[in-house]
């Protein structure tokens, strides 16, 4: 019986319920959109797999014998549960429940995340949140987050992983900086201080890309770093260095010129925001809500 897929079964099942709650075969089969013979068919693999009569036929009428009687009786209410479960799954969201336990960078998580939590409480209400600020997967391994949203392209495939958003990043620096350390060509970068993010595995080699030149990579010095952007963001507005920055951290400080795109005929590739969950056969339904809501409110 096993070799069969539950969806053959199903599928007869349902057909034989039909049969007996209209007590004819055609009627039961136009309910169905399929033909009489199919029908027919179908109660008579049912009977073959169970080895058993299910149904007597004459010609006025349908009647079970006992065995179709108790399968009957058994089925409906399999069916039945079938059909709850889908009506619960397409009205229940509000269910969803338990602690959601996730990460991110402070500076993600103000700018992006914490404005869609009360948006996401509101519509799963018995959602507890634990929210905790860090970019780091050791508390996934751990088990003691059910999610991390990380920022740029991952190496680790020890997690799954699902793709929420891409975003630009920029290279900058300060009027005074750039006084002192002049960058007018890709080249000028590998001789100059850089502020470089740790949370990346090369921080100070890109890959700049000009519409007509083409492309130039560069290994700048790494004179300083840190894994906060907010840090990476101060020292470089004290005009420590050059760096690496999301467009959306320094916005304002381009928008005031306290900051200075550098070279911006070339662009840096852009990077993608992740969400990173165990790689286990069941996601928890609090952390799929959470990942579809994210999807749907980030993806650009």
């Amino acid at each position: 019986m096993s070799h069969i897929s539950m969806h053959t079964h199903l599928n007869r099942v349902q057909t034989f319920l039909a049969v007996v709650d209209f007590g004819s075969y055609t009627k039961a089969a136009n309910y169905l959109s399929i033909s009489k013979a199919m029908a027919s068919l179908h109660v008579k693999a049912l009977e073959d797999v169970l080895s058993a009569t299910l149904l007597i036929r004459n010609t006025r009428n349908i009647s079970l014998t006992e065995i179709g009687h108790d399968f009957y009786e058994e089925f409906k209410g399999i069916v039945a549960d079938i059909d709850n479960a889908f009506d619960n799954v397409l009205k229940g969201h509000n269910r969803v429940s338990g602690k959601l336990r996730f990460s991110s960078t402070s500076e993600y998580g103000e700018a992006y995340i914490l404005p869609l939590i009360p948006q996401f409480i509101e519509r799963y209400p018995e959602i507890k949140i634990c929210y905790n600020f860090n970019s780091s997967l050791n508390d996934l391994v751990a088990e003691k987050l059910d999610l991390v949203i990380r920022l740029g392209n991952l190496a680790d495939s020890a997690f799954k992983s699902r793709k929420l958003a891409d975003y630009e990043i920029v290279l900058v620096a300060t009027e005074t900086f750039l006084a002192r350390h002049p960058v007018q060509n890709p080249q000028d970068l590998n001789t100059v201080p850089w502020i470089a993010n740790s949370n990346l595995q090369a921080p100070t080699q890109w890959t700049l890309s000009h519409p007509h030149l083409g492309t130039v990579e560069i290994n700048g010095i790494n004179q300083f770093e840190s894994n906060s952007s907010t840090a990476i963001r101060s020292m470089a507005l004290a005009s420590l260095g050059v760096s690496v920055l999301p467009a959306w951290v320094i916005k304002d400080d381009i928008a005031s010129e306290r900051l200075i795109r550098l070279l911006p005929d070339y662009s840096l590739p852009s990077q993608s925001v992740n969400v990173v969950f165990p790689n286990s056969p069941h996601l928890p339904h609090k952390s799929r809500a959470f990942i579809d809501f994210l999807l749907l409110h980030l993806a650009q």
